[in-house]
């Protein structure tokens, strides 16, 4: 049997409300480690979109078609260095992903369905303070972009 490695194409979605309070969840593999919701694509043809969908459910509960719910692609990609510790997820010899940016935007803070297997905790904060806490700088850097998209 060939043995199933992560595509290196994932979303990230950071999830919002109008008053610009943002979703962190910590990861169980990695104490400390807050994030937005991330995920990569499940086949190679697999639309962005889809994932940021699929990955806002199998992470939070959230729907991204519900009522009051806007799920947005931002249009922006970013490419990073995948941490060696994860690089055994990937096929021999893949080192970068790219990641594709998307917002969704939600009514008010709601309590969120984790799954234990993935992450421990959840918190909704204000968007400069969510930012502080984003272990991952491309994560912090979306977060800082929220005010600036309200106005587009």
């Amino acid at each position: 049997m060939t043995p199933s490695f992560k595509i290196p194409q994932s979303v990230l979605v950071v999830i919002h409300t109008p008053a610009l309070e943002v979703l962190l969840i910590e990861r169980a593999d990695a104490p400390g480690f807050w994030q937005s919701v991330t995920g990569s694509k499940d086949t190679e043809d697999e639309a962005f979109a889809t994932t940021a969908a699929r990955e806002v459910f199998e992470e939070t509960g959230l729907d991204t078609r519900a009522p009051g719910h806007v799920l947005t692609d931002w249009g922006l990609e970013n490419v990073y260095e995948i941490y060696p510790h994860w690089r055994h997820r990937y096929a021999p010899g893949v080192t970068r992903n790219t990641e594709r940016l998307f917002g969704l935007c939600i009514p008010q803070p709601l309590p969120v369905s984790l799954s234990p297997r993935e992450h421990r905790a959840q918190v909704w904060l204000p968007w400069a303070e969510a930012a502080e806490r984003c272990f991952s700088p491309s994560n912090a850097e979306a977060v800082l972009q929220l005010p600036h998209r309200r106005l587009l």
